[in-house]
């Protein structure tokens, strides 16, 4: 897997992916919408700003990363090809938008949220070395919803 530009075409066929209930809520909106509206990765000064794909060896897109910048924090968001979800990919794809949100930032600790239902996704983050430091209620585009923030935590290897 590499870690390449979220280039139009890429974006525009993320907003192809459909997710099955109850992950529907990750679907995008159409990229029409998108680009008229200039939310997310539509607007492509953000995209470039925050957005990357997710290749695999054959130069095929199997997810996304943004790289969302707080104060000393890095917030990714990240997406998996529908897919592909169950299939154990998520462990080593979440290390790799790691490594990449280090190479940015790399005096920034790094974290993510999970709406608490999702354990699927949960299990991964914590395989790949996250943990879950604490768990609040937050507005989505369904309405509030239980979350957890989760933080890596570097694992020494002696």
């Amino acid at each position: 897997m590499t870690i390449c530009p979220l280039e139009t075409g890429l974006a525009e066929e993320i907003c192809s992916w459909i997710y099955e209930a109850p992950y529907d809520i990750y679907n995008w909106p159409d990229w029409g919408q998108m680009k008229k509206d200039g939310i997310e990765f539509g607007d492509p000064v953000l995209r470039a700003a925050q957005y990357a794909a997710v290749l695999d060896g054959q130069q095929k897109l199997i997810g996304f990363a943004q790289f969302f910048p707080l104060t000393g924090v890095t917030r990714l968001g990240l997406g998996l090809r529908p897919d592909l979800c169950s299939h154990g990919l998520g462990p080593a794809f979440t290390r790799l938008i790691v490594a990449e949100a280090k190479r940015r930032a790399p005096q920034n600790e790094i974290d993510l949220e999970v709406l608490t239902w999702n354990t699927r996704a949960a299990r991964a983050y914590e395989r790949a070395g996250f943990r879950i430091t604490d768990t609040y209620s937050r507005s989505t585009p369904t309405g509030f919803a239980e979350c957890h923030c989760m933080v890596y935590e570097e694992v020494s290897r002696n």
